[in-house]
């Protein structure tokens, strides 16, 4: 793997966040080739110390391609998981088709397996590309039915901006002694997922439930869609619709119920990427599971 570099005249480099001139070249990477802005989380503490870059970058110090792994613990059945994510592959137009890709993938797939993670999750639109190295698609399920009856009082509740320095010092304070919002299935500690996919996404609403949960949610005018709830504690359902005040016939949960005391009926969910997992606590699944919009990556 390692001569790939040479052949092209690149330059390999792995663990490289710390270089501020390699960050930036990552950066211009990616918004180059998705048009998003990874720099956003130098507003939330800078990138995720445990994340594991491995790019090619070329004379002139641009990063050509890249291709990243991440710790991303989990919670699969009640029991914490040493799981791995996998981000930011891109290659630049003009250096595709010389393998750099898979030499990249290769690279993080050694790095964890090497590392000792059981269990690898990546979200990709081109599955076919990594089940040869033993990912397989885990279809995904929202959850979906009428909301329960709100009989008791209505909660405390306000509108977050992240333009506002204190909001997003809050958030940082509730993600980093947040409990999972699943026992079944969800991410059990991982920050800059959650601040980047609300940045990214304007329709994302952020709302303080008395003060000490963020819920994460969209309101279309008819459902409200239950992205992810942040605290120390997981509110009931009756609660958290109390609080967002939208009422509806139907309500959605992008995330296995448990914990919010209603149970609603998993439909399948088509997204534009797929969900794809390999590793023995994947086999363990049991059930249907969706991993929040707001942990995706």
């Amino acid at each position: 793997m390692a001569d790939l570099g040479q052949q092209f005249g690149l330059t390999f480099r792995q663990d490289y966040f710390a270089d501020p001139v390699a960050w930036a070249g990552l950066v211009d990477l990616l918004r180059d080739t998705f048009s998003i802005d990874i720099s956003l989380q130098d507003q939330f503490g800078g990138p995720d110390p445990s994340s594991m870059p491995f790019g090619y970058f070329d004379a002139d110090g641009r990063c050509v391609a890249n291709f990243s792994a991440f710790s991303m613990p989990m919670i699969v059945n009640g029991r914490a998981v040493r799981a791995a994510g996998y981000q930011s592959g891109a290659v630049r137009p003009e250096w595709r088709g010389r393998g750099l890709y898979r030499d990249l993938i290769q690279w993080a797939f050694a790095r964890t397996e090497a590392e000792g993670f059981e269990l690898n999750i990546l979200l990709t639109d081109k599955p076919v590309l990594y089940e040869p190295y033993g990912f397989k698609t885990v279809p995904q399920h929202i959850f979906a039915g009428p909301p329960p009856k709100m009989i008791g009082r209505f909660p405390r509740a306000r509108s977050l901006s992240l333009e506002d320095t204190d909001d997003r010092d809050l958030l940082k304070t509730l993600l980093q002694s947040r409990v999972p919002v699943s026992q079944r299935f969800a991410v059990a500690g991982q920050m800059e997922m959650f601040y980047l996919n609300a940045c990214f996404d304007p329709d994302v609403r952020l709302t303080l439930v008395e003060y000490n949960t963020i819920v994460a949610w969209k309101f279309d005018g008819r459902t409200p869609r239950i992205l992810d709830v942040v605290g120390k504690t997981i509110p009931s359902l009756e609660a958290i619709q109390s609080a967002l005040g939208a009422s509806s016939s139907r309500i959605e949960v992008c995330f296995p119920p448990d914990q919010l005391d209603w149970q609603g009926m998993p439909e399948s969910h088509q997204g534009q990427t797929s969900l794809m997992m390999r590793g023995d606590a994947a086999d363990d699944l049991g059930g249907p599971i969706m991993l929040s919009p707001m942990a995706e990556f």
